[in-house]
């Protein structure tokens, strides 16, 4: 069984990493080691995306993820599956909605975030980068919009670096931590994105 260790590497190495792996793989199992939990989420998510179960084993600071390869990956809808039937992504790089005044530009996002529940065709993703993602931490404003959201099936991802950066990693409320990788195969495979 093959090993790779994905210590030490930075956002999105450790899930290219794991692509990698998988592409090469037939069928079978490999295990991908990494030393923190936001890199073990995202390893873990990309191959469940993949149709691949996971089982996740804590070893002292390390994680140990034994991927398991089906040859067939029937009963999996992948995100380039989802295509062609409403795969409509909003992207916020911020937590206002255009330049200018703050407070309105908050009333904005707040107002934007409420119009998405009330649409017939809700997007599949949003996407929360740069400042946007404290729309999704602790002390927003807009956390019971964003939750009624993913109650309704839209999946919130929050870019990991920018969480970090802002200190607000643990802070995270609603939806999961992500990864550049992961951000831009969304945005790339997205019948269309959605900027306010």
């Amino acid at each position: 069984m093959k090993e790779i260790d994905c210590r030490g590497k930075a956002c999105p190495h450790p899930v290219l990493m794991t692509k990698q792996a998988l592409e090469e793989l037939v069928e079978g199992e490999v295990i991908l080691i990494v030393d923190n939990g936001a890199a073990c989420e995202n390893v873990e998510r990309f191959a469940k995306s993949q149709g691949c179960p996971v089982t996740v084993e804590k070893r002292g600071l390390d994680f140990h993820l034994r991927v398991q390869k089906e040859e067939s990956g029937e009963g999996h809808e992948t995100v380039s599956e989802k295509k062609g039937r409403g795969n409509i992504v909003v992207y916020l790089n911020s937590r206002f909605v255009g330049t200018g005044d703050e407070a309105l530009g908050s009333i904005l996002m707040r107002t934007f975030l409420k119009t998405l529940l009330e649409l017939e065709t809700k997007p599949s993703r949003l996407i929360l980068i740069n400042s946007g993602v404290w729309l999704s931490s602790e002390g927003s404003d807009v956390l019971e919009t964003l939750k009624a959201l993913t109650e309704k099936g839209v999946e919130i991802l929050s870019c990991g670096t920018c969480l970090d950066f802002y200190g607000l990693k643990e802070k995270l409320k609603v939806g999961v931590v992500s990864n550049m990788y992961t951000i831009a195969q969304t945005l790339h495979e997205a019948e269309r994105v959605v900027r306010p």
